[in-house]
C-alpha cells in the first residue's frame, strides 16, 4: 500500500524484520504500512515480543529492515550506508530510554551539554533543565537524583538536541504510578511546547488515550490505530 506522505515525517511501507537464529528464523515484524505526521503525539502499544520495539529501533535508525521501505521526510533511508544512519540519529533523532542511561561522572548539565555538542542546532542546556523543572539540579550528579528525576534528565538531554522526533522506549517503565504520569506530563508539555514529534512505545493500553493516535501492534503487524479527538491529559489516565 502507498502512503500518502503529506505532513508525514515518518513512513513505512511493507515493513519487515526477520532474526534468523541457527535454522529458525523469527519474524518481528510481517508487512507494517504507517505514517508518523509531524507534531502529533503517537502511542505505539503491545505486549512484550510484538514487535513495537523493533518497529522503533528501526524508526530510529538503530535497526535495518529486512524488506519494504523506511522513509524520513522525503528520504529513503534503506539506501543509508552506516555512516549516513549514524548522521540522521545524530542530526534527526532524540531517544529516552527506560533505564536512563546517563553517563554517571558528569552532572545533570554536563549530561545534557554532552548532547548538545553533536548537534547542528542546540537548545541551551540550562533552557533544556528549565523546561523538565530540574534548573535547581543542574550541579547534581544522576546518582543524586531520583529515577523520576534521572527520567528527567533523559528527557532534557533528548529535546536539548532540537530533534524533530522523539522516540522513548517504556520511558515510564521503571516508574512508580505517579513519577510515571509526571514523566508522561513533561512529554506532553514537550510535544506541545516545543512542536517535537513524539513517539512513545508502551505496553500500557491507558496511556493511548493520552495520544494524538494510538497505534496497537499485534504478532508484528498493526491491529488497530485510533484517532482521539480530545486525547485525554496525562492526569486523567488510570490503569
Amino acid at each position: 500500500m502507498a502512503l500518502n506522505r503529506n505532513g508525514v515525517l515518518f513512513g513505512v511501507e511493507g515493513l519487515r524484520k526477520d532474526y534468523v537464529m541457527g535454522e529458525v528464523t523469527v519474524s518481528a515484524l510481517r508487512g507494517i504500512d504507517l505514517c508518523i505526521y509531524r507534531g502529533e503525539l503517537l502511542t505505539i502499544v503491545g505486549p512484550s515480543g510484538s514487535g513495537k520495539s523493533t518497529l522503533l529501533n528501526i524508526i530510529g535508525g538503530i535497526d535495518t529492515p529486512t524488506a519494504g521501505k523506511v522513509f524520513f521526510e522525503d528520504q529513503d533511508l534503506t539506501g543509508f550506508t552506516l555512516h549516513q544512519l549514524t548522521l540522521y540519529r545524530r542530526h534527526h533523532i532524540g531517544f529516552v530510554f527506560q533505564f536512563y542511561n546517563l553517563i554517571p561522572n558528569l552532572t545533570a548539565r554536563e549530561n545534557v551539554e554532552m548532547a548538545t555538542e553533536i548537534s547542528p542546532r542546540p537548545l541551551d542546556p540550562d533552557r533544556a533543565l528549565e523546561l523538565v523543572g530540574l534548573s535547581d539540579r543542574r550541579d547534581h550528579f544522576p546518582s543524586q537524583l531520583s529515577g523520576g528525576e534521572q527520567q528527567r534528565l533523559a528527557i532534557a538531554r533528548a529535546v536539548a538536541k532540537q530533534p524533530e522526533i522523539l522516540l522513548c522506549d517504556e520511558p515510564t517503565g521503571a516508574l512508580d504510578y505517579s513519577t510515571g504520569k509526571i514523566v508522561l506530563a513533561l512529554l506532553r508539555n514537550v510535544n506541545r511546547k516545543t512542536g517535537t514529534t513524539v513517539v512513545i512505545i508502551t505496553h500500557n493500553a491507558a496511556v493511548g488515550g493520552m495520544a494524538d493516535r494510538a497505534v496497537r501492534i499485534k504478532d508484528g503487524g498493526v491491529a488497530e490505530i485510533v484517532a482521539n479527538e480530545k486525547p485525554l491529559e496525562p492526569d486523567q489516565i488510570e490503569w
